[in-house]
């Protein structure tokens, strides 16, 4: 089902809901550049989709949510989208976070804390931006499509946007998710997709004060996201958990979908029960 909440400075976010109504929720939050559609695997998992509510938001500016013109360097912006999405899901829900999707919960966390959450995953996900932060180390594929992957000429940002998706994953992934990751970014305007990046955030403060169980995963070949920004996040989190998945991109929910189902299940489902996650 396809539905819309109102965010920040009544901008509609657009959203995607399955699973069971009367469970508890997991929310989605995508990378830059992409939309709810990239969780498809987990929207198809059929113990997922029984056990839980499944909540994926397209970001302001991308898939099926309005194209504002600001709000992309406002952290106040992004966590009332968020928070909007958590209303609509029901709370506390655990929430997770995919490469720039990880910088959307740290913004939540700056304004809000830990309100409405029972978990937080971070998935090859960044929790900073900007030169000098190490929350937000890239690798060489992000590297290397910058800066022409925000151009406005498609003969430019093009090719770029191709090296990106080529560089996103360790292991060849179907031809049409490969097309439908390249489609997505291209459908997002050139000038968001620039104004995600014109930012300098700092999360070390941010991450210190959480105090939910929080997960991180990581895949040791990502070349999108250094997996030390994943180290980082890990180390500054609380009584944080981690997995690195050998061998893995910056699609381990893709490429290594099994396991992080089975994972993100186990994570979840003690939030449900109010289990202690073990460390």
């Amino acid at each position: 089902m396809r539905t819309e909440v109102v965010g920040a400075g009544g901008a509609r976010i657009g959203v995607r809901v399955e699973g069971n109504e009367a469970a508890p929720a997991i929310v989605f939050v995508h990378g830059w550049a992409q939309s709810a559609r990239a969780w498809d695997h987990q929207f198809a998992d059929p113990e997922l989709r029984s056990r839980f509510r499944l909540v994926a938001l397209d970001l302001r500016g991308h898939g099926a949510s309005d194209v504002p013109a600001g709000g992309y360097d406002d952290p106040v912006s992004w966590a009332g989208d968020l928070a909007a999405v958590l209303g609509l899901a029901g709370e506390p829900a655990v929430v997770v976070g995919w490469s720039y999707g990880g910088l959307v919960i740290a913004d939540y966390l700056r304004v809000r804390g830990t309100a409405g959450l029972a978990g937080i995953v971070l998935v090859g996900a960044i929790t900073e931006i900007g030169r000098g932060h190490p929350g937000g180390r890239v690798g060489p594929a992000m590297r290397e499509a910058l800066p022409d992957a925000l151009a406005e000429d498609p003969d430019v940002a093009l090719p770029a946007l191709v090296r990106l998706r080529t560089g996103m994953a360790a292991s060849e992934v179907p031809g049409p998710l490969a097309q439908s990751l390249l489609g997505t970014s291209l459908a997002v305007p050139p000038a968001v997709r620039g104004a995600l990046f014109r930012r300098e955030v700092s999360s070390a403060e941010v991450l210190a004060t959480v105090d939910v169980p929080a997960l991180v995963l990581h895949g040791t070949d990502d070349a999108v996201v250094d997996v030390r920004a994943g180290e980082y996040a890990a180390g500054k989190i609380p009584g944080c958990d981690a997995r690195w998945w050998e061998g893995v991109g910056h699609l381990p929910f893709v490429e290594n979908a099994a396991e992080f189902n089975a994972t993100l299940l186990r994570f979840a489902g003690e939030r449900a029960t109010g289990a202690r996650t073990e460390r």
